[in-house]
């Protein structure tokens, strides 16, 4: 079983009490990824949502992979947008508007309201690393999913953009001691465990960053870096600074 302590779950529900942190990481990737198919858009492009399909997605977050891709419900589908956070649920309402066929609750992964067998798709993305009981949620998800059904789950690699910032600013407190409870080194094997067919995906990207500013700001948003906050904007620009290359 892998369990957070009740520190680590207080961070997170601060962390993502609303969506202001979380946009600004969003903006960071938008803004300066070098591949050019936004995130958002490649995940959703890999969902298969047959006719008259119930969808759940768990942890939606700001909803914002769906802006522009409603139509995927057009053909008599219907989803249940969740989140654990009333805040960032009402960042999706307001994203995405009423809409006839998405209602939206607060639900947690852990501990899913509905019958077995009553979903066709089940999506989670980029939070099961957050889930304290991940091996709880995932019966869960496996319980609720039709036999015939998909769940989605997107994640990040051991090697990115945290850990580069917790070696680079680790004399000022950053911990190299992320979060690999769900990463796309072991997640398959973890799926495995309660899923039959287990699929990966690899989307490559890189970003390119040319405002400092901007990079500090998701320095100081970040759940990992908190204890950076105290660090001075001009320390963490001179730092920052001497690691560029032709701008």
């Amino acid at each position: 079983m892998i369990m957070k302590s009740m520190n680590d779950k207080a961070v997170v529900e601060q962390q993502y009490k609303n969506a202001d942190k979380l946009n600004i990481r969003i903006a960071l990737h938008e803004k300066y990824s070098t591949n050019k198919v936004p995130f958002g858009d490649w995940i959703i492009s890999n969902y298969d949502i047959k006719p008259e399909s119930r969808v759940l997605e768990l942890g939606c977050g700001t909803g914002s992979i769906w802006k522009n891709h409603l139509q995927l419900l057009d053909n008599g589908s219907t989803a249940i947008l969740s989140d654990f956070s009333e805040g960032m649920l009402e960042e999706a309402k307001h994203n995405l508007g009423e809409q006839p066929n998405i209602e939206y609750q607060v639900i947690d992964i852990q501990d899913i309201p509905y019958e077995d067998n009553s979903f066709d798709v089940v999506i989670a993305n980029m939070m099961l690393y957050h889930v304290p009981d991940l091996k709880k949620g995932l019966s869960e998800v496996a319980r609720v999913l039709k036999e015939e059904g998909t769940f989605y789950c997107a994640t990040y690699g051991e090697n990115g953009i945290i850990q580069y910032f917790e070696e680079l600013l680790h004399e000022y407190g950053a911990n190299n001691d992320m979060n690999k409870s769900f990463t796309l080194q072991n997640g398959a094997g973890k799926l495995g465990e309660y899923f039959g067919d287990v699929e990966r995906l690899d989307r490559e990207d890189g970003l390119a960053i040319t405002n400092l500013d901007d990079l500090i700001e998701y320095i100081y948003s970040s759940t990992r870096m908190m204890s950076v906050a105290d660090v001075d904007r001009n320390t963490l620009e001179k730092i920052l600074r001497s690691r560029m290359i032709d701008g």
